[in-house]
This record gives C-alpha cells, structure tokens and sequence, in this order.
C-alpha cells in the first residue's frame, strides 16, 4: 500500500540559498463529504499533471496514491470542480545530506507563507536539520494544503 512519511518545517528564507529552477504549482482539492477524512487533490506542476488521493494522517504517515492526468483535464478540473481559491505556489528542491527538500513559497492568500517538506523512508529517518529551518509544523493541520484554502494564511493573525 502506497504511503508517504513526510515531516514539515518553516523557513527563513534569509538564510536559505535557492535554486533558480522552482517550478510553479497551481492544484486544488474536489469536494468531498464533511465527514471524510480524505483529500482529492488535482495539481498541474510545470507542464505535467495529477491527481492525488491522501488518506487521514497517523503520525508523520498517511497513504498516498497518485497517478499522471492530461494537462487538459487538470485545467477542467480546476476550473469546474476544485474548490477555489486555488492554492499556488513555487516549488524548489534542496538536496541536502542524502534528502531532497522540497521547500514552497505561497503565493495569493497564503502569500508569506514559506514551508519545507522532507519525506522519509521510515518515521525513524534520521536527517540533518539545515539553519534555515525555523519551527516543525508537520503536527499542525493549518499547513494541510487542503486546509489553506478553508483559512488561507493571510487570516492567521486578524484582530
């Protein structure tokens, strides 16, 4: 059975040296029942797209299926069935010791969000902790992208 374990961070982006090669991520989530503890994900990443299916989180671990769709049908999706808005994003890849990080600059509502992710082979991984990493935040279901859209990160700190 498919799974991912998946650790998230903040950053400071003052401190991190980023590639030129992000790539740009528009993706949103299908309507499901309220009760469902289930994420259907459409992205399109630069010129490829797909759709995701995520189970409810246990731990840092959660399944995960995921399977290559048309650009075409993405783009239908997005328009005619995804909730909106739309979460969009730059993403950059950082290799550090033997992990890649992948570390996502929000852009529109959750503008000023900058959140890191590593996946691991095992909950027990053990991993180099580079300076620009700030608090975990792999517990904290606000950074769901799915919960972005729901309370996007420009409301965070409303009187």
């Amino acid at each position: 059975m498919p799974s991912e374990i998946e650790r998230k961070f903040l950053v400071n982006l003052d401190q991190i040296p980023l590639p030129s090669n992000g790539i740009e991520i528009k993706q949103g989530y299908l309507p499901l029942s309220e009760n469902v503890k289930t994420a259907v994900r459409v992205r399109i990443k630069g010129e490829e797209a797909f759709l995701t299916i995520k189970g409810e989180n246990k731990g840092d671990t959660r399944q995960e299926f995921e399977y290559t769709i048309p650009v075409s049908e993405a783009l239908e999706l997005l328009e005619d069935l995804c909730h909106k808005p739309l979460i969009e994003k730059t993403r950059y890849e950082i290799c550090v010791d033997k992990h890649i990080w992948k570390i996502d600059i929000f852009h529109g509502d959750n503008k000023g969000l900058v959140v890191a992710e590593i996946e691991l082979a095992d909950e027990n991984d053990r991993f180099e902790h580079p300076n620009w990493l700030t608090e975990e935040v792999t517990d904290d279901p606000r950074y769901y992208n799915s919960n972005l859209l729901q309370e996007p990160y420009k409301n965070w700190y409303k009187a």
